[in-house]
């Protein structure tokens, strides 16, 4: 790249501050959000995601440096084509759990077939029928936050915002509610996996190792969001 068309130390001044306030809006955010899934902590994520990622690049094209930010994103990296003001979408949830105590998923499951006579467990069902039972009775949402009461052990989830052209007809995509969707369509997306756990304890490991408490790699972000 040319010195002409080298960003200004001005313009790099400019977005590092950019930075710091992406940072203050994104800590308002989180000290008053209202749950695990608040939209204004999700925005104000994007927003500093955007900001780090704009000043990274102009640091890197004046000076040759980089900054210790990672914002992961899907391995892919599909961009968005679809429309700016999408008329209709679709949220798609993935939730992936390990049954570590099947005795205590299936008394649970009778504990509901005792009470709801809507709530038919099949004797010899296992723990199949007992979560037919458990997800008749209870939101999806319920179960992920009471998840070790039912014996259950938490995996990886991820929740997709996909845009439509228009709102679908009662019981057209039924028959393969999934397979409609083109990535290119998915405006936001948000995963949450132990993964980031283990990146950020790995670094921890070789900061402590290094007297200087540098390890000469990018430290990771923790974000447990990940935008599209």
């Amino acid at each position: 790249m040319s010195d002409a068309a080298l960003p200004t130390a001005a313009e790099v001044r400019a977005a590092a501050e950019a930075v710091k306030e992406a940072l203050d809006r994104h800590l308002a955010a989180v000290e008053r959000r209202t749950g695990d899934e608040d939209p204004d902590v999700y925005a104000a994520f994007n927003e500093l995601a955007a900001a780090a990622e704009e000043y990274d690049e102009l640091l890197y094209d004046r000076y040759d440096e980089v900054t210790p930010f990672e914002i992961p994103t899907p391995d892919d990296g599909v961009p968005y084509t679809g429309p700016a003001e999408p008329a209709a979408f679709s949220v798609l949830i993935r939730r992936d759990y390990a049954v570590v105590e099947p005795p205590r998923l299936i008394a649970q499951a009778e504990r509901v077939a005792a009470h709801d006579r809507d709530a038919e467990l099949v004797p010899d069902g296992g723990t199949a029928g007992a979560l037919g039972v458990l997800f008749g009775e209870y939101e999806p949402d319920e179960i992920a936050s009471r998840y070790k009461e039912f014996g259950l052990e938490e995996g990886d989830s991820t929740l997709w915002i996909a845009a439509s052209e228009e709102m679908a007809e009662p019981g057209e995509w039924l028959n393969s509610p999934f397979g409609h969707t083109d990535p290119e369509d998915v405006m936001h997306r948000f995963d949450v996996s132990s993964v980031f756990d283990e990146e950020t304890d790995e670094f921890g490991e070789e900061a402590d190792e290094d007297e200087g408490g540098h390890t000469g790699q990018d430290q990771p972000a923790r974000p447990g969001l990940t935008p599209a």
